[in-house]
C-alpha cells in the first residue's frame, strides 16, 4: 500500500469514527475526563490520543508489518492535531 493511499484510508476511518461517535476534540476529551476519575488525576485530550498511540506502537513491536495499527497511527496523529489546536 502506498502512503497516498494510507492517508486516504485513514481520512475515511476519520470521518466513520466522527459519524459514530462525534468530533475527535470532543470524544478525546470525554475520554479524558473518565480516565481522570479512573486513575485520579487529570488527564487531557492530548494525553489520551498520546497513549493511544503508545498502545498502537506497543501492537507494532510485535508486528511491524500489522496494516490496522499503522493506520491507527496516522488517524491519531490527525486527532492529536485536533486536540492541540
Amino acid at each position: 500500500m502506498s502512503a497516498d493511499t494510507l492517508l486516504d484510508q485513514a481520512a475515511f476511518v476519520l470521518r466513520e469514527r466522527q459519524a459514530a461517535y462525534g468530533a475527535p476534540d470532543k470524544a478525546m476529551a470525554a475520554i479524558a475526563a473518565r480516565w481522570s476519575l479512573t486513575l485520579g488525576h487529570t488527564v487531557t485530550p492530548a494525553e489520551v490520543v498520546l497513549c493511544m498511540i503508545d498502545l498502537k506502537l506497543t501492537r507494532l513491536a510485535r508486528d511491524p508489518r500489522h496494516q490496522d495499527s499503522i493506520l491507527d497511527i496516522a488517524g491519531y496523529a490527525a486527532v492529536l492535531h485536533e486536540v492541540t489546536k
